[in-house]
């Protein structure tokens, strides 16, 4: 058990930040936002699963939309509307919040909402990352219902999906009615129980998001190489490094999509790597190689202070280093791979694991 203060807010936004491989929301703006709500309704409890009460009720919540969008039209409580609502209509009261994803703003909507309800949050999520698409969570690959769901907006609109034939429809459905919404929306999903929450959940990822950041900051400040803070907190490897040269992005069905191009620089020189996107980084190729997928993770920062770049903000000029990651456990199974593997998002190659 800890607390996460206002002091935590800007390492957690960095260190998930770097987990959401481009995705999960603009972490600076969700930082400003849970400091804000932190102010208003004070520190929030932290919880690791197996510190949950034997009769929990956890609810998870999470941000919907194009990143693209939600760097200009910014949240306000929707996470805290769609809790109610789903709390509401199966006339249950949450006893904690979890994650949906430890990605970008993602991580910290959950802290919003608990905040001005009073509750905690586990120190899980549902992806270890962060995915585009919202039947892309461990729980749902491993059994736990993806329905009843809420999704409210900012103007006081919310519905629920009371049930679905599949995760891939109540993602149809959610991502239909967001567009309607103007591509920013926030959802929650019926209450899991204890042994749901430690079963499918990906754990410590809050406090590995805190950790992560929390080694760049002390890089930064001694004067080190934050690359190499980041790898030795998570273990992983620079795969390329080089300047961005091209960013083709456009915001169409509820994403942002596209690719970037990056010209090698120092041990990648005279080689380029060409990312896909769907807001979230999905394949990497070098010289036309594939050298990293989804369910892996894709990182970027940039190469002098480690900073986390998402997709949204990926600009002509930067210089990146490129990381990857192992994927959680959860997701190099079969039943993970259907659901977030490189041929779920259309790719014709089979996965790899990252060899670190």
């Amino acid at each position: 058990m800890w607390t996460v203060t206002e002091d935590d807010l800007p390492n957690i936004a960095i260190g998930a930040g770097i987990l959401g491989t481009g995705g999960g929301g603009n972490p600076y703006i969700g930082q400003l936002r849970a400091r804000q709500a932190m102010r208003q309704w004070g520190p929030v409890t932290v919880l690791s699963p197996h510190e949950l009460s034997d009769d929990a009720r956890v609810i998870c919540v999470g941000g919907i939309g194009a990143p693209t969008v939600g760097i200009e039209k910014v949240r306000d409580l929707q996470s805290y509307h769609a809790l109610r609502a789903i709390e509401d209509f199966v006339g249950e009261k949450a006893t904690a919040l979890i994650s949906n994803e430890i990605g970008g703003s993602n991580s910290v909507e959950p802290l919003i909402a608990a905040a001005k309800a009073g509750l905690p949050v586990v120190d899980a999520d549902g992806m270890g990352r962060a995915f585009p698409e919202f039947q892309m969570k461990t729980f749902f690959v491993y059994g736990v219902p993806c329905c009843p769901m809420a999704v409210a907006d900012e103007k006081g609109n919310s519905i629920v999906v009371r049930e679905t034939i599949s995760p891939v429809w109540a993602e149809k459905l959610a991502r239909a009615a967001t567009i309607q919404m103007g591509c920013v929306a926030c959802y929650a999903v019926a209450p899991m129980t204890r042994e749901q929450v430690i079963r499918t959940a990906v754990p410590n990822s809050l406090t590995l998001a805190r950790n992560l950041g929390h080694a760049v900051q002390r890089a930064r400040d001694a004067g080190h190489d934050p690359l190499e803070a980041i790898l030795e907190t998570c273990p992983g490897r620079i795969l390329f490094t080089g300047k961005v040269v091209d960013v083709d992005r456009r915001t169409t069905s509820g994403f942002a999509r596209g690719s970037l191009t990056i010209e090698g620089i120092d041990a990648s020189h005279d080689q380029v790597m060409l990312i896909d996107f769907q807001n979230e980084n999905l394949v990497a190729r070098v010289d036309g190689q594939i050298v990293c997928t989804v369910p892996d993770l894709i990182c970027a920062v940039t190469t002098d202070t480690g900073e986390p770049v998402t997709t949204e903000l990926m600009r002509y000029g930067l210089r990146v280093a490129v990381l990857g990651f192992p994927a959680p456990e959860l997701w190099s199974t079969p039943e993970g791979l259907a659901v977030a593997g490189p041929r779920a998002f259309g790719y014709d190659t089979d996965y790899v694991p990252l060899a670190v």
